[in-house]
């Protein structure tokens, strides 16, 4: 299975990635994770990232689509991915197409969490992240068992710097300004799958599953 999702900051992406991950037994491939391994394997488009991120400057769009090809060409890429983080823009999700096409793969699907603005801002200013495991909590709706201790490893949570208010309105002006042209691309191509992430998260992973799974594209 072949999926990218999609979603505001504080939609609950994260908590889709590891259900779905598991569920569909494939990677979870977030940016953050595709800059760090090239950086680190010190590839030659990793070294060129990495000039940029030195200077404190955003990574133009031509190194990160090779990036991200690089990654997918991967062998555990092969029987599938939970693409996270990418595309950002439609230039990107035009490119995303072109290399997929390359690599003869099939996207089956392109998994958006729709969620209102507000309610991110409440996640958001709650949510609690784990220091080892980066697990998420929200203490007014997904607290941990324990206060302040992760459920998992047992690893303190701690309150990003920019989980804000102000901050996130920002995120979020930028995230809604961008994504709503690759909506209407993924649509044009069929492959949307557009769930209500104000549930529980077990009904959303529900309804995600469902709908992937029924996708006549697939």
């Amino acid at each position: 299975m072949h999926l990218l999702i999609m979603g505001a900051p504080g939609s609950g992406k994260g908590t889709c990635a590891v259900e779905l991950k598991n569920h569909y037994s494939i990677p979870h491939i977030s940016t953050g994770d595709i800059f760090r391994k090239a950086i680190s394997d010190k590839t030659t488009t990793g070294l060129l990232a990495q000039s940029y991120i030195d200077k404190g400057q955003l990574v133009p769009d031509e190194i990160t689509n090779q990036i991200v090809k690089e990654r997918l060409s991967e062998k555990d890429c092969q029987k599938g991915f939970l693409l996270d983080g990418f595309p950002r823009n439609l230039e990107q999700a035009k490119a995303l197409s072109n290399i997929l096409n390359e690599l003869n793969i099939k996207l089956d699907a392109a998994i958006n969490l729709e969620i209102e603005d507000k309610i991110v801002e409440e996640r958001i200013v709650n949510r609690r992240i784990c220091s080892k495991c980066g697990r998420g909590y929200n203490i007014i709706s997904l607290k941990p068992k324990i206060e302040g201790i992760c459920d998992v490893c047992g690893g303190s949570l701690y309150q990003r710097k920019d989980d804000t208010k102000e901050t996130i309105e920002e995120r979020l002006h930028i995230y809604n300004n961008q994504t709503k042209p690759i909506i209407t691309y993924y649509n044009e191509l069929g492959i949307l799958v557009s769930v209500n992430s104000n549930q529980t998260p077990q009904k959303v992973i529900e309804d995600i599953i469902n709908q992937v799974n029924s996708n006549d594209n697939i």
